[in-house]
């Protein structure tokens, strides 16, 4: 017997009741998510803090993000689940037809979160579940322990079971949880569980969300804000410990301007974090020593520009600068999260778009440039799930465009509306008059009534 069935159970049968379906139970939900925040945002930095989270604005960020994300989702959902006329066919139209599409919720959603971001990443999947009328199992990381607890009391506290539950455990709980036939999954994370996540959806045939990661490029063009740049890629770089899934993952930048770029990153670094970033409390820890030891492993030291120090048992790793670097080099294998900004340089852009479109698709791409011609050119070449020109990671604050990779980077998209839409089913309705028929569906057919088909596609 799965150890989760009954719970599963009980959130299905509470779904069926179409309790869910209501505007006012969908506020209701979020009303309560709100007052948890709110009446838990000590505790809860206190509990970011203790796992990994040292910088005391982002712990700030991980509360104000689902607020924000709150609120925007109560101004706009009355507008989201009115239904939407489809247009018609001229023909259809003229004999008093009409089409209607519809948003239904999918029912019991699993949303597996990540130990990068305790909060936001567990929540936000959340709201956008719960916004569309599912009832919602949550399971975050065990690598962030005080933030598991602290969250699996409050759910309990502030929820009904049958609405919104938290579970906790290891990978045999994950196992567990996605042999069951949820309505809808959605994982961030890695590439590789979220195979495994895609592979148990299968056997059910559940639809899922899929947010990943990759290696995110940051491209330095002639033309580009040198000091700008340097700065912008050096935060995205460092920021959160380099344990964004967007962060950028190395700088290419043109070879005409990449020793300013490098001075000026390197400078950057120093004026963001000081000397001493390891006790500075605007710079995160990494989440464990063994993570630190993969870092570690990746840096070169005959090309450390800035940082390259590292202490495993204070889970710290300095924020690092390396350059020359080449894509033979290690560090160019897969994904770094961490704190690490590789620099490598380019001499022609379609080298560039060349060498990027040769690896899996990246979540994020950031370009600084002031040629149109280039811009276009990258973004109308490169596939990547979303990003920025002239900044790096800020597109993640925008609640109303998308957010979601593609190919390894991930499947669908969320954020605003488009969260609660892929948390919804879209359900076309044509209405007919009582009176009406279409006479040429039905036999006998003739050459007349196979001509008449031909209504069908004049808009």
């Amino acid at each position: 017997m799965n150890e989760f069935q009954e719970l599963f159970d009980k959130q299905k049968a509470y779904f069926n009741t179409d309790i869910t379906k209501s505007y006012e139970w969908r506020i209701e939900q979020l009303d309560r998510l709100e007052r948890l925040l709110i009446d838990k945002q000590d505790e809860i930095k206190e509990a970011l803090g203790k796992d990994f989270k040292t910088a005391s604005n982002e712990q700030a960020f991980e509360i104000m993000a689902p607020l924000g994300t709150i609120a925007f989702t109560r101004s706009q959902l009355k507008e989201w689940m009115k239904p939407v006329p489809a247009p018609m066919p001229k023909a259809l139209a003229a004999t008093g037809h009409t089409a209607i599409t519809y948003r239904e919720p999918y029912g019991v959603s699993l949303v597996i979160g990540p130990f990068n971001g305790p909060v936001i990443l567990l929540l936000l999947p959340a709201i956008a579940a719960l916004s569309a009328g599912n009832t919602v199992i949550l399971k975050t990381s065990e690598a962030v322990p005080a933030s598991a607890e602290l969250f699996a009391s409050c759910i309990a506290e502030y929820f009904e079971p049958e609405a919104v539950a938290m579970v906790r455990g290891d990978r045999e709980v994950v196992t567990q949880l996605l042999a069951l036939p949820f309505d809808f999954m959605f994982f961030t994370g890695s590439v590789k569980v979220g195979k495994i996540v895609m592979r148990a959806a299968a056997e059910n045939l559940t639809p899922v969300l899929l947010e990943l990661g990759g290696q995110n490029p940051g491209i330095v063009d002639e033309t580009a804000n040198i000091k700008d740049a340097a700065k912008k890629l050096a935060w995205g770089a460092t920021a959160w410990g380099g344990q964004w899934c967007t962060s950028p993952g190395y700088a290419y930048v043109h070879e005409s301007v990449v020793e300013e770029f490098v001075e000026e990153a390197r400078k950057a670094l120093l004026e963001m974090f000081g000397p001493d970033p390891k006790n500075n409390p605007d710079y995160d820890q990494i989440i464990s020593a063994k993570e630190v030891r993969r870092l570690a492993a990746l840096i070169d030291q005959d090309r450390v520009i800035a940082g390259g120090d590292f202490d495993e048992e204070a889970k710290y790793l300095a924020p690092t600068l390396l350059y020359p670097i080449a894509w033979s080099d290690p560090i160019m294998d897969d994904e770094i999260f961490g704190p690490i900004l590789p620099v490598l340089t380019y001499s022609d852009i379609k080298e560039v778009v060349s060498n990027i479109k040769s690896k899996a698709k990246p979540l994020a791409a950031f370009i600084f440039s002031r040629n149109q011609n280039n811009i276009d050119f990258i973004l109308n070449s490169v596939s990547f799930g979303g990003g920025a020109i002239n900044q790096s990671n800020v597109n993640l604050y925008v609640e109303s465009m998308p957010y979601g990779g593609v190919g390894d980077s991930g499947v669908g998209s969320y954020y605003g509306k488009h969260g609660y839409e892929a948390l919804t089913h879209p359900k076309s309705i044509l209405i007919s008059p009582a009176d009406v028929a279409i006479d040429h569906l039905f036999p006998p057919f003739t050459k007349e009534t196979a001509e008449a088909q031909q209504m069908w596609f004049d808009y």
